[in-house]
């Protein structure tokens, strides 16, 4: 590595542009394969054919995630989520700017991959699923969702940090499958419940082109308080800055 530690934030080989542009199809990415996946178990069980799952769909958005982060990491920092990003930004791990911009990257990448499913794919079979738009089950508190989804995330971006701040200024090759493997294990538990997000920008692209904004502050509120706490949590017990 030619620029040390720098590389962990996006690394000092790449221009501005080119960044953004891995976050937008990073982004793009694992929404498309998350929702995508989510569509065609809707088409199964339409045709009345054995339907994906939920293990199924746990592997569709962990291996999407794992995939774009192996690839993109030494480019951009492979945060994909404005959650990671946000943590990045209170561990000023990255500036204000920047972090606003990997933001609109990232929400932009999500709106595509939304937007294109929903013109490939008949609307008889993304409309009932509402384009896998993120919403919570009956009976299930605003409050409860925040929280599930906060710990979720909180998982997802503690492994994150783990994964790609090394002391060695290099991303751990393992990195990619950390994360994937945590958010799929996140989805086993927190689909049925509020359809495992995670990640604001995966809710906010299927939301706006299938105009679902129900409890949509859920997936917004959650995720970044987790993040932030991840992030925290692991910059305060284990950053580098603490090791002597």
């Amino acid at each position: 590595m030619l620029c040390g530690s720098a590389a962990l934030r996006g690394g000092c080989l790449y221009s501005l542009p080119q960044k953004l542009l891995a976050e937008f199809i990073g982004t793009f990415t694992v929404v498309f394969i998350t929702v995508g996946s989510i569509c065609a178990d809707q088409y199964l069980r339409a045709q009345s054919l054995s339907h994906l799952g939920i293990l199924a769909e746990a592997a569709a958005y962990g291996i999407a995630a794992s995939v774009m982060v192996a690839a993109l990491a030494q480019l951009s920092g492979a945060h994909f989520n404005p959650a990671i990003t946000a943590g990045f930004w209170v561990t000023k791990r990255m500036g204000t700017l920047q972090a606003i911009l990997y933001c609109v990257a990232q929400m932009v990448g999500a709106m595509a991959a939304a937007y294109i499913l929903a013109r490939l794919l008949p609307e008889s079979i993304w409309r009932p699923v509402g384009l896998g738009a993120t919403d919570l089950v009956t009976d299930f508190t605003r409050m409860q969702a925040m929280l599930l989804e906060g710990l979720g995330t909180f998982f997802v971006v503690f492994v994150f940090f783990a994964g790609t701040q090394q002391t060695s200024g290099s991303t751990s090759p393992y990195a990619g499958i950390g994360v994937g493997l945590t958010i799929a294990m996140d989805v086993l538990v927190l689909q049925p419940f509020t359809g495992a997000s995670m990640n604001p920008a995966r809710s906010f692209g299927p939301a706006l082109v299938a105009h679902h904004w129900v409890n949509h502050g859920v997936y917004w509120v959650g995720p970044l308080f987790g993040g932030v706490v991840g992030a925290f949590a692991y910059d305060r017990l284990f950053g580098v800055e603490r090791e002597r």
